[in-house]
């Protein structure tokens, strides 16, 4: 059975942390889900680049996937921090020890709706405001911690979205999607 992923999108959301994470997954057999937290499933980026989600929050169980991924961005993050159903989710998500990924802005919603404490996490500069103390370690980079996965910012794209392969698919598929791309 293939797994399956959900990647939320908002207007505002950084291209490069979506749509290789996207990538990553589908080159890996996830099944991904693009869905939108706007009024429609068309979402731009922050770089201007618009896309058709694959279905809007509403019209799917959040709670069915393998994996809810939450890219960061500006005004996205902000974006995303705003729909309830995601909020909730997530928190159920993080209380079951279900899969959640984060990276760039976006892990400063898991700080703000409580849900770090004791955790180990990343975000962007900047963004830390609400994150427990002890949580943020001292170097960017993708961290993991347990069902949790989360970046510091655009420049990890990819090692995130590697990070995501393997904590749905296991080590050897994230290599092979890597050597597929030839990134070492």
């Amino acid at each position: 059975m293939a797994k399956t992923c959900a990647v939320m999108l908002a207007n505002g959301f950084e291209d490069i942390e979506a749509l290789t994470t996207v990538d990553c997954l589908r080159r890996a057999g996830v099944e991904v889900t693009t869905v939108s937290v706007m009024d429609e499933q068309t979402v731009t980026s922050s770089h201007k680049v618009t896309v058709v989600a694959d279905a809007k929050v509403g019209e799917v169980d959040l709670g069915s996937f393998d994996l809810v991924v939450l890219p960061g961005g500006m005004p996205g993050t902000t974006n995303l921090g705003e729909c309830e159903v995601l909020r909730r989710d997530v928190e159920n998500r993080m209380a079951a020890d279900l899969k959640v990924s984060a990276i760039c802005a976006a892990p400063s919603l898991l700080a703000k709706w409580g849900l770090l404490k004791g955790r180990v996490a990343t975000v962007y500069p900047g963004f830390e405001t609400d994150f427990p103390e002890g949580v943020l370690p001292a170097k960017h980079g993708v961290y993991f911690d347990d069902n949790l996965v989360t970046a510091s910012g655009a420049g990890f794209a990819l090692p995130f979205a590697l990070a995501n392969v393997r904590q749905l698919c296991g080590e050897e598929a994230a290599k092979k999607v890597a050597a597929s791309m030839l990134y070492e």
